[in-house]
């Protein structure tokens, strides 16, 4: 089954509102439009009726003739839709006519069942009445005619139904006819600033979603409205940039990795190879065995190193929290590096604020951070430089910092040194380092609510982290 597009349902959804709006709106005015015509023309009656029963009784006074009050009665009749004017006596009887149409009433009571109120004073309204002709309806008004409360006759004003039909009809055509061509542009509107503001954006970001899961993640949106689609521009482009960034780690990754593992696998093979054909002397075998026990050393501790880095990245490395003096662990950290601290005459100094600082954390863990830490600081010093680990206790907080002589770190390097497999000095570090140590500091530190950062000094670079006293 084929989806209808978005732009099918925005535009009928508003279609289907405004239809319903507009249809009501036209039928709230043409109620209105129809009250107050009612209004309009009871108003214009009654004012009628007292101008003909003015001249009416002018007539009976003898003051003016007949043939003026029947020209009177036509003129206001062409002024009332056309409609007919009739007169009657007190009993009812049809005495004038505007009409000579209508002669054929002239001394016949006027054919209605509630005449007998008119004698009340009470205007009467009759819906529908057959003219003489039997054929024509019409919209009757009786008024009656008193004077000192004595009930002299009526004046009967009859408009054709089709007069007054027409009338309205014409009204309500023009409402019913501007509600749909209201509609009509209406919808015009609405598909086009729904193309501009709703539909363009989205077809923009499929698109781009589209060639990302082809895979290219260099696409962005070309989004730049300040609105909810704009927003939603921004955080697609912001994760196609996180895409794009953490596709080229994975290439990165792999292509490091390939030749992390192939320079010692190829090392291994090459001396064993030349060990079984005879190439290498007997004499020197333990040498070569050697350099191969070293290079399986290093082979294992990267395989490590990318075991324990890939355990913490996917939330699988659990860390046993305990009481741990903070202060054994940098001494014990240290101890393992005299034989490279004595090889390069380097100076170390340590400086811990306390005898003994008892931190939270998982013990062998944290030796693991000191222990890179050191590593990098002892392979980046140069020969006879100096060494400082220190601790500083402020609050509930204590903060390690371990410094080393050296070069300064460069703003581009600082941005990386926490990536998988970087190496700032490659051709110092290619066989000293896996480049999986700073990324394993920073994730254990990570999980433990810890923070860790370096800085640049006058003439060196110094490691900070810090720990949670208990």
């Amino acid at each position: 089954m084929k989806s209808k597009s978005i732009v099918f349902k925005l535009v009928a959804t508003f279609v289907v509102i405004l239809a319903i709006s507009y249809m009501i709106i036209a039928t709230i005015l043409s109620v209105w439009v129809q009250r107050g015509y009612i209004s309009d023309r009871r108003t214009q009656l009654k004012d009628s009726a007292e101008f003909i029963e003015f001249n009416v009784d002018r007539y009976r006074a003898n003051e003016i003739k007949k043939t003026n009050l029947t020209t009177t009665l036509q003129y206001l009749g062409k002024g009332l839709n056309d409609s007919e004017i009739l007169v009657l006596d007190e009993r009812n009887m049809v005495f004038l006519v505007s009409q000579e149409e209508l002669s054929d009433w002239i001394f016949k009571e006027f054919p209605s069942d509630n005449l007998e109120t008119l004698a009340d004073g009470n205007v009467q309204e009759i819906s529908r009445l057959a003219g003489p002709d039997g054929a024509t309806e019409y919209f009757v008004y009786v008024s009656p005619m008193m004077k000192d409360g004595v009930y002299r006759g009526s004046v009967v004003v009859m408009t054709p139904e089709a007069a007054v039909r027409d009338q309205v009809s014409g009204v309500f055509l023009i409402i019913w006819v501007s509600s749909l061509l209201a509609l009509i542009a209406s919808i015009f509107m609405i598909y086009y600033f729904a193309q501009q503001i709703l539909i363009k954006p989205l077809y923009e970001l499929n698109g781009v979603a589209d060639k990302m899961s082809k895979g290219d993640f260099s696409q962005r949106a070309l989004v730049t409205s300040d609105d909810e689609i704009g927003n939603l521009a921004n955080s697609f482009n912001h994760m196609a940039e996180s895409i794009e960034h953490t596709d080229q780690n994975r290439q990165d990754f792999i292509s490091n990795i390939s030749h992390e593992l192939r320079s010692p696998i190829t090392s291994i093979r090459g001396f064993i190879a030349g060990i079984l054909d005879g190439v290498i002397p007997k004499d020197k075998e333990n040498y070569y065995l050697n350099v191969v026990y070293q290079e399986i050393n290093r082979l294992t501790r990267l395989i490590n190193d990318l075991l324990d880095l890939s355990a913490m990245e996917s939330g699988r490395f659990s860390m046993d929290i305990t009481e741990v003096d903070l202060n054994e662990i940098i001494r014990l950290s240290i101890v393992k590096f005299e034989t490279k601290i004595n090889e390069k005459k380097l100076k170390v100094d340590i400086s811990l604020d306390a005898e003994q600082q008892l931190v939270a954390g998982d013990r062998d863990r944290l030796i693991q951070v000191v222990t890179n830490l050191l590593d990098n600081a002892v392979k980046h010093s140069p020969p006879e430089g100096h060494v400082e680990v220190s601790t500083r206790v402020k609050g509930k907080k204590v903060t390690v910092a371990i410094y080393n002589d050296g070069t300064p770190i460069s703003e581009a390097d600082s941005k990386n040194i926490w990536s998988r497999f970087y190496k700032a000095d490659r051709s110092r570090t290619q066989k000293e380092s896996t480049g999986l140590g700073l990324p394993i500091v920073r994730n254990i530190l990570t999980q433990l609510g810890e923070n860790v950062w370096v800085e640049n000094r006058e003439t060196g670079v110094v490691f900070q982290f810090t720990l949670s006293k208990t």
